[in-house]
Parts: structure tokens; C-alpha cells; sequence
């Protein structure tokens, strides 16, 4: 048996979340208990949440619900393109989680399933590459999204000139080669978008507790949104 499949049938027998023996999965799956000692010393290692040790045995811990070896080969697929995109056009954080993720999941597939993933004839280019800042200002407005945290920006608009705001993140989007952020403006007092590769500094200022009429829900059902659905980024906030 390949160690690929071996694996994948590891991870099924330790998903049913009972304690089960080394001595046990080594007669189930037909190998060495030092085999199964290996084998799940590699997925601790890969980031599976495998609990226990040599002598009292080993289960899974709960919380484990989206495992990789659930996906479909067209899953897988799509996973691997995503990927490749993140890696063009995302944040640096972003572009080392996509890659991790993709070689953990690879890595205990079923050689068929594997073969077609490792074998995805797909790259993403782009004629306008991003920049280490505007990948690093990705990262910082992510985590003032999730946290949420208030940002500072310095900001330049198409125009040259420059200007500092205080916003309230609330997503990304993305054109197809410009990122923008969607945020709440102190400054306007109003909904205010931002292209990411004009954001000079962006500075993390702190928590901030959510305001009606000022969320990601109410942009989507204001004017700003109905008139910039369908159009480019174009200059950004004013």
C-alpha cells in the first residue's frame, strides 16, 4: 500500500474520535506498529489534531470537521487554482497559508486523486504584479477586518495628492488586479472605498465595538453600492 493511501486510511479509522491502540490500526491496515508510529508522528506533524501516544493509543480531537480527504477531485481542483491565484495576486500571509494548506491536503490524498492535482497545468500571471507594500497592506487590513480594529491609512488618490484617514475596515474586493477596501470613513462620516496599491502606511489603532448603519450589511444596501457594483475601482475614496 502507498503511503499516501495508508495515510488517508489512518485519518478515516481515527475520525470516529474512539481511543484505538497502535496495535490495532497496525493489524487493521496490515503494517508495523513502528509504521503507525511514523505515520502519525507525519500527521501531528502536518497540522492533524491527533491526540495520545506510544502504549495508550491514539484518537482525534473533535472540532475536525472540514478534513482535506472530504474534498472531490473537482474540490481539489479548484483548491489548487485558488491557490496559484492567492499566491499571485494575495497578501503574503495569505500566499504562505494557501501554499501550506495545498501540500497538507496533497500530501495524504489517494495516489489517483493526487496524481491529478500534482499534475493541474495551471499558473496565474499578471502583467501588473503586486507590490511587497501593497501585499503587506493586504495582511495588516485583513486582521483589521477579522479583529475588527480601526486603521490609519495614508492615502494617495489618483490625483498625487495625499491625505490620512481614520476607517473602519470591513472587506476586501477584488478587480481582477486591484485590491480595494470597503471601510467607514471618520473623516466623511460615510462609506468610503480605498485602492490598497495607493495606501502608502496602514497603521492598527485598537478594537472598536460595531455601529448600526455603519456595517458591511448597510453599505451593500446603500447607493455607494448599487452605483460601484458594476464598475472598475477607479480612484478610490474622496
Amino acid at each position: 500500500m502507498r503511503r499516501a493511501d495508508r495515510l488517508f486510511r489512518l485519518i478515516d479509522r481515527l475520525r470516529t474520535g474512539k481511543l484505538t491502540t497502535a496495535r490495532a490500526l497496525a493489524e487493521a491496515m496490515e503494517v508495523s506498529e513502528r509504521t503507525i508510529y511514523r505515520d502519525i508522528a507525519h500527521l501531528q506533524g502536518s497540522g492533524v489534531p491527533i491526540d495520545g501516544e506510544a502504549g495508550l493509543g491514539y484518537m482525534m480531537r473533535d472540532g475536525y470537521n472540514l478534513p482535506p480527504l472530504m474534498f472531490t477531485e473537482d474540490e481539489i481542483v479548484a483548491l489548487g487554482v485558488g491557490a496559484r491565484m492567492v499566491r499571485t495576486w494575495g497578501g503574503t500571509t495569505m500566499a504562505r497559508g494557501a501554499d501550506s494548506a495545498l501540500e497538507k491536503i496533497t500530501a495524504i490524498l489517494p495516489d489517483r486523486i493526487r496524481a491529478r492535482a500534482d499534475g493541474l497545468r495551471f499558473e496565474a500571471w499578471t502583467t501588473r504584479p503586486l507590490d511587497d507594500r501593497t501585499r503587506a497592506t493586504i495582511d495588516t487590513v485583513e486582521t483589521a477586518i477579522h479583529a475588527p480594529e480601526r486603521l490609519a491609512i495614508d492615502y494617495r488618490d489618483d490625483g498625487g495628492a495625499q491625505t490620512e484617514r481614520i476607517v473602519r475596515p470591513l472587506g476586501l474586493w477584488f478587480w481582477g488586479s486591484v485590491w480595494t477596501l470597503v471601510s467607514w470613513c471618520e473623516l466623511r462620516h460615510d462609506f468610503r472605498m480605498f485602492r490598497l496599491d495607493r495606501i502608502e502606511g496602514a497603521r492598527l489603532l485598537g478594537p472598536y465595538s460595531p455601529v448600526r448603519g455603519q456595517s458591511l450589511d448597510d453599505f451593500y444596501g446603500s447607493q455607494q453600492y448599487r452605483d460601484r457594483r458594476d464598475c472598475a475601482p477607479g480612484a478610490g475614496a474622496s
